[in-house]
C-alpha cells in the first residue's frame, strides 16, 4: 500500500478532490489521517465515507481556518499529541474568487481574500507542520495547484495569480527543507471529473438548454487521453508525492491532467 503507517494531514475537505484525497489516503494503508475543513459536517462526512471502506485507519477532525494561524496551530498540535509524529501533509484548501473576472477589471480587495488562503493560509499551515517534520527528520509537503497558472484560462487571473505565488514558494521549500529531510512538490490538476465539475455542466446545460455531453465533449477532445481525468485518480497523484516511492523527488511540478498540457 502506498501510504502504509503515515499520518497524513489534508486540508480542505470538501465534496471535489479534497474528500477524494481523504478516501483514497485511508485506501492506500495510511495509518491515520487528519481533516481539516472550515465545517464540521465535511469532516462528518468525510469520516463516514472512510468508516464504509471497512480499513483500518484513524480519523481525526479538526475544524481549521487555515487563514487563522491559531487554528493551523492547534490542528498540528492535536496530530502530533495523537499520532506522535506527521508525515505528510497535502495542502488541497483554496478560495477560488469572482469567476469570470478580467485582470484589467477585477476587484483586487477580492484578489487579498484569495491570496489570503491559496498562499498565506497554504503557507501558514506549512509553517506549523515544518516543527514536527523537522524533529522526525522526514516529511512530505504536496501543494495543489492549477493548470490555469500554466495555459490562461479566462476569468481565473486572480485564482491562478495566488497559485503561481505558491508555485515558487514550494521551489525555496524544496530547497530549505531538503537537508531535513522534507520534500515539497506541486501538483497542477486540470478539468477533474467530479461533484464540482459535474455541478458546473449541468448548470451551464441548462442555462444554454444544451445536452450534457455537447459541453463535455470539446473539452475531452483537448485532453490527450480524450476524457477528463476523475478526482480520485487526480487525488492518487497527489498522493504519490508524498509515498515513499517519491523520495527521490523534491521540488519538481506533476501535471495530473489527462495530457491537455504538457510541460516541456
Amino acid at each position: 500500500m502506498l501510504l502504509r503507517n503515515k499520518v497524513v494531514i489534508i486540508s480542505g475537505i470538501g465534496p471535489g478532490l479534497g474528500i477524494k484525497l481523504a478516501i483514497e489516503a485511508a485506501r492506500e494503508g495510511a495509518h491515520a489521517v487528519v481533516l481539516a475543513a472550515r465545517t464540521a459536517a465535511k469532516l462528518d462526512d468525510a469520516e463516514q465515507r472512510i468508516r464504509e471502506l471497512g480499513v483500518d485507519c484513524e480519523v481525526l477532525k479538526v475544524v481549521t481556518d487555515i487563514t487563522d494561524r491559531a487554528q493551523c496551530k492547534e490542528l498540528a498540535a492535536q496530530a502530533v499529541q495523537r499520532f506522535g509524529r506527521i508525515d505528510a501533509l497535502v495542502n488541497s484548501a483554496f478560495m477560488h474568487g469572482n469567476f469570470p473576472e478580467a485582470i484589467a477589471d477585477a476587484d483586487l480587495e477580492g484578489w487579498r481574500s484569495v491570496f489570503d488562503t491559496n498562499l498565506f493560509g497554504t503557507m501558514t499551515l506549512t509553517q506549523e507542520v515544518v516543527p514536527q517534520m523537522k524533529k522526525q527528520g522526514s516529511g512530505a509537503i504536496v501543494m495543489i495547484n492549477t493548470q490555469a497558472t500554466r495555459n490562461p484560462f479566462p476569468g481565473e487571473g486572480g485564482y491562478a495569480a495566488s497559485k503561481g505565488a505558491l508555485a515558487v514558494a514550494v521551489k525555496y521549500l524544496a530547497k530549505e527543507l531538503g537537508p531535513h529531510g522534507i520534500r515539497a512538490n506541486s501538483v497542477y490538476m486540470g478539468w477533474m471529473w467530479g461533484a464540482p465539475v459535474q455541478g458546473y455542466i449541468q448548470q451551464m446545460a441548462a442555462e444554454h438548454n444544451l445536452p450534457e455531453e455537447q459541453l463535455v465533449a470539446p473539452i475531452a477532445a483537448n485532453i490527450a487521453l480524450g476524457r477528463l481525468p476523475t478526482d480520485d485518480d487526480c487525488a492518487k497523484a497527489a498522493l504519490f508525492l508524498v509515498s515513499d516511492y517519491a523520495n527521490a523527488i523534491t521540488g519538481a511540478a506533476l501535471d495530473a491532467n489527462g495530457g491537455e498540457f504538457m510541460a516541456t
